[in-house]
């Protein structure tokens, strides 16, 4: 919920999906998105036994 907050107050990168998902669907409903998400990467990362690489980071290399 926190981030959530945080982009309602201060608008999140445009065309960004936390953008996308806040101007199409109520923000208690983005919350719960954003957790599956970020549950679901965690858990592949887990059961791959892999670091966190970061998606712009790696665009840019």
């Amino acid at each position: 919920m926190t981030q959530v907050n945080w982009a309602s107050r201060k608008a999140p990168a445009p065309g960004s999906w936390l953008a996308r998902m806040l101007a199409r669907k109520p923000r208690m409903l983005v919350a719960i998105a954003l957790a599956n998400r970020m549950a679901r990467a965690i858990w592949a990362m887990a059961t791959k036994q892999e670091d966190y690489r970061d998606p712009a980071l790696s665009v840019a290399a």
